[in-house]
């Protein structure tokens, strides 16, 4: 199998900082939890953004301030959110792609969220879709159900996105697919051939679905955004949640991926030693 890919969200939409206070919600928290987490074994760090009160924002700058800070401390892959936060605007969300990180998330249809809409129509993945192009952004694709997968394909008959291209499977939110074996397994033998493909699942359910994508050749992904405990009453911290993957994977004999392997395993290009770096 190949080296495994693990992906921290450590921040998101929908966390609250009195929820814990773990939650990197600044930029130099960002840096921080950034280092410990590629010292716990990280490849991507999955970047959300909050103001200083700890709500929402899609700042071009806070972001900018974000990605300076991340840079400073870690040689991870950075990849942005183009969902940002339920309410924002697609134009809001596509504005952060101006700064060229390495990889950004597309998700792939509108999907229910709790009681809320996470709209992503056609028009919307068309136009985040040409920005991302625009930018030279590797795009993720982002998978809430089976019909997403559908989309995807049509938006490549539409010569707007290539395949294969690097996927990550969202499972257990309210609304969306359920965090089952079963259905991770319907999901991945439906995939454009040749995509990489990592799992998320949600809440109590991120452990099982990353157990089950390291036995299957998959990637992972964890993080706050999707999960605060790391055991019932004990809140977690992202870099914890990286480690406990990383030892898992090496009790199964499969070694994690360094940020440049993840680049070589994704088909990003690798900086050159001693350069400017990404």
């Amino acid at each position: 199998m190949d080296p495994l890919i693990i992906t921290c969200a450590p921040v998101g939409a929908e966390v609250r900082p009195d929820q814990t206070p773990h939650l990197p919600y600044t930029p130099k928290l960002l840096g921080e939890t950034a280092r410990a987490v590629r010292e716990a074994g990280g490849s991507i760090i999955h970047v959300h953004c909050r103001n200083d009160d700890g709500t929402n924002t899609h700042s071009v700058e806070r972001f900018a301030e974000a990605y300076d800070a991340i840079r400073k401390q870690s040689d991870l892959i950075v990849q942005f959110s183009t969902g940002g936060a339920i309410g924002m605007s697609p134009e809001e969300r596509a504005s952060v792609l101006e700064l060229r990180p390495e990889m950004a998330t597309l998700t792939c249809g509108t999907v229910n969220f709790g009681d809320e809409v996470f709209e992503n129509s056609f028009p919307i993945m068309r136009g985040i879709l040409k920005k991302m192009n625009e930018f030279g952004v590797r795009p993720e694709l982002e998978i809430f159900d089976k019909g997403h997968i559908a989309n995807a394909r049509k938006l490549a008959r539409e010569r707007l996105l290539s395949l294969p291209q690097h996927v990550d499977l969202v499972l257990g939110v309210p609304g969306g697919l359920e965090a089952t074996v079963q259905n991770l397994a319907d999901l991945v033998d439906n995939l454009p051939a040749g995509c990489t493909w990592s799992v998320a699942g949600i809440g109590r359910q991120q452990l099982p679905m990353a157990m089950t994508a390291i036995a299957m050749g998959g990637h992972v992904r964890v993080g706050l955004e999707d999960n605060l405990h790391y055991s019932r009453g004990r809140l977690a911290r992202n870099e914890e949640l990286v480690a406990r993957v990383a030892r898992i994977a090496a009790e199964a004999g499969r070694p994690v991926a360094t940020p440049d392997q993840a680049r070589k395993l994704l088909g990003l290009p690798v900086p050159v030693a001693g350069g400017a770096g990404v």
